[in-house]
């Protein structure tokens, strides 16, 4: 648009007014300034009577006019030479412009004009009234710049500055009071939008362990439910026009020397909205008091809803609130680096001082698996950090990870202490009552659940034993570890090691609690059935097997067959001695008596193994058919052959049914019912 020319000087000091303003219809394409009587009106001064009576012989002016005269007004320098190549003093003359009032007129009208719009949201219905708006206040800040600068030597003149500086700021203020309060309703409409009215405690997924006692006859982990898939989950952005009009107004406050209004807004309204979006979550304010008051069972709770919130910050809220920092603050990209920055340190210390809060309650077994949730939550936390681009250079970033390093050590080396505190638990286990039956003891369960359900979080616990391992031993340990990792055939890692001191703790406790059996027989089958127990859960789970290895399942399994083998030489080898031939034949003829009295003991001893070992228990299938197969074997054929021989000695009839109770058959269907548990 070509500018128009400055209007004829009329004397120094004085305001171009000396012709009238009337009422004319601006251009189609120009917006025009409100000339009416109201929104012309001007302080009730004697200068402003005069300023209106010299003005009726001037020509109305258009808002691009109006523009054009503010614009060459403020290209003038007090510095710059004049046109006749000397440089103006104090004593030249200084001309305002009789569009300064009018553009403060301008400013009022549309003020009022948008403060009669009803709607939540002044901006965004008109776009070139909008522009006009932002335009005209952009050049009311440079004005009250540009006439706060100017030092005229002429005591009228200075009066006449002084004025229009006054009504000029008075003018910008109120504009700037406008900006900050329609920024404040978009941000806190927005904060509004999609709020959910559910109790927020019903976010909070209960997720439980199996740990808290060992004394269930569950024979597996019950590990939480898993969550339900969700659809992907959207950061709660704003509309591009929404935040067009935010950039702006953003531009126009900072440009006016309102930067810090603009930055404390823009932190109070982004930290309550991150907080209503927490809140969404289930997340709680809670003190380091209130988490060490908490029951496990409330603080698990918590914990889970503390990991989805993380979960979500990191994939989700802080990605787009960086987005929309950027975008708003596109024109002073520093500002919104610094603006984020501040933003995600106060988000990421209220995160990170729950995990400190959590870090400091009583540490027992049963927290071990929360505490690796919450590590492997930072470390991805972590993760999203190191690998957002946006503001790689900010030095907050580099502060905020290094606090979320620390945290994460302290998690870590809580749950390398608690895991080491399993040695203890199985020391402390030195119970004198055995096991009814021979069955599986608690503490084999307990353990071994406990074990494999730890495995599922190999990678992480090798990493934390990796660092705070050697502090963990000196904590909890009072002994040597009884793998020396700096063997030179030493391959395994330092949870692999604590994981194999565990398991020989353990079989040295199982091994005392065998002799607790008065029955050597039973004692045997308590054995076999804790070491099948110990030797089906590692091979059932390949993590867990990996780091125990082939060799030291091997050395189990020869054990299991050595414990078998003893079982049968106390139980069943003794047995068989009443179905030796030895012994027999008196003078190379059998004698009945001696005979009568084998099948006598043979009965006898037969019925008192079937009445007391049909009591006792072998829950693993597969252990109880290898056993009632291996006795079979034994049993059946040499009873057959020795009944197929003698039972011809006897004599028909009542003599021979007294003796001879059991056929083979009987024997193999009685072998059956063993390890039933059935009294």
């Amino acid at each position: 648009m070509e500018k128009s020319p400055a209007p004829e000087k009329s004397s120094s000091f004085a305001r171009n007014d000396s012709k009238e303003i009337k009422d004319v219809e601006a251009s189609p394409d120009s917006p025009a300034v409100d000339t009416s009587p109201d929104a012309l009106q001007g302080p009730a001064s004697e200068e402003n009577e005069a300023v209106e009576e010299s003005n009726a012989e001037e020509p109305d002016l258009t808002l691009p006019q109006v523009w054009d005269e503010i614009d060459v007004f403020l290209g003038r320098n007090s510095d710059s030479p004049c046109d006749d190549g000397e440089s103006k003093t104090d004593s030249d003359p200084v001309e305002i412009p009789r569009a300064v009032e009018l553009l403060s007129k301008n400013v009022e009208s549309m003020i009022d004009k948008y403060a009669m719009d009803a709607g939540k949201s002044k901006f965004g219905h008109d776009p070139e009234e909008d522009s006009c708006f932002f335009g005209s206040v952009s050049r009311l800040s440079k004005l009250a710049d540009k006439i706060g600068d100017l030092k005229p030597s002429d005591e009228n003149a200075n009066v006449l500055c002084s004025s229009s500086l006054n009504r000029t700021s008075s003018v910008l203020q109120r504009a700037m009071s406008f900006l900050e309060e329609e920024l404040r309703a978009i941000l806190d409409e927005d904060s509004k939008t999609g709020s959910d009215d559910s109790d927020p405690k019903s976010a909070k997924a209960r997720q439980s362990s199996s740990f808290n006692n060992y004394g269930h006859d569950s024979d597996r982990c019950i590990l939480p439910d898993p969550e339900p898939a969700s659809t992907e989950e959207e950061f709660p952005c704003f509309m591009s026009e929404t935040i067009s009009i935010m950039s702006k107004i953003a531009d126009t406050m900072i440009s006016a020397g309102y930067e810090t209004e603009c930055r404390v807004l823009w932190m109070i309204m982004r930290r309550k909205a991150f907080k209503s979006e927490l809140s969404k979550g289930g997340l709680d304010v809670l003190s380091i008091d209130d988490v060490q008051r908490m029951q496990w069972d409330s603080l698990e709770r918590e914990i889970s809803t503390w990991i989805a919130a993380v979960k979500r910050c990191c994939t989700i809220l802080l990605p787009g609130e960086g987005a929309l920092s950027e975008s708003v603050f596109l024109g002073q990209p520093e500002i919104g680096q610094v603006l984020f920055g501040d933003l995600q340190r106060s988000v990421s210390i209220r995160l990170l001082d729950f995990a400190e809060a959590v870090v400091l309650t009583n540490r027992s077994a049963e927290k071990l698996f929360k505490f690796l949730d919450m590590y492997e939550t930072l470390q991805d936390l972590i993760a999203a950090v190191d690998g957002a681009k946006r503001y790689s250079d900010d030095p907050r970033k580099e502060e905020v990870r290094a606090e979320m390093v620390v945290v994460k050590g302290r998690i870590g080396e809580a749950a390398v202490s608690i895991f080491c505190q399993l040695e203890s638990s199985i020391k402390s286990d030195s119970g004198r009552v055995p096991v009814p039956s021979g069955a599986v003891h608690p503490l084999t369960r307990y353990t071994m659940n406990y074990l494999e359900y730890a495995c599922e979080y190999k990678d992480t616990l090798e990493q934390v034993f990796q660092q705070h391992h050697e502090r963990a031993i000196v904590e909890t340990s009072d002994s040597e570890p009884m793998y020396n990792m700096d063997s030179p055939s030493a391959k395994t890692s330092p949870f692999s090691v604590q994981l194999m001191t565990v398991m020989d703790l353990l079989d040295a406790n199982l091994e005392m609690k065998s002799k607790l059996y008065k029955d050597q027989s039973l004692r045997y089958i308590f054995l076999m059935n804790n070491g099948r127990y110990i030797v089906q859960k590692i091979k059932g789970s390949s993590k867990i097997h990996q780091l125990m290895g082939d060799t030291w399942c091997r050395r189990r399994s020869s054990d299991l067959r050595q414990y078998h083998k003893n079982y049968q030489r106390e139980t069943w080898y003794r047995l068989l001695q009443f179905l030796n031939h030895e012994g027999l034949q008196v003078k190379g003829k059998v004698s009945k008596p001696v005979l009568k009295e084998r099948f006598k003991c043979f009965n006898s001893m037969f019925d008192d193994i079937h009445k007391t070992q049909s009591t006792w228990v072998v829950n693993d299938e597969q252990l109880q058919s290898e056993l009632r197969v291996s006795i079979s074997a034994v049993v059946t054929p040499a009873y057959r052959s020795f009944l197929g021989r003698f039972n011809q000695f006897l004599d028909p009839g009542r003599q021979s049914e007294k003796y001879i109770k059991y056929q083979p058959e009987d024997i193999e269907s009685l072998i059956d019912e063993l390890f039933d548990g059935n009294p």
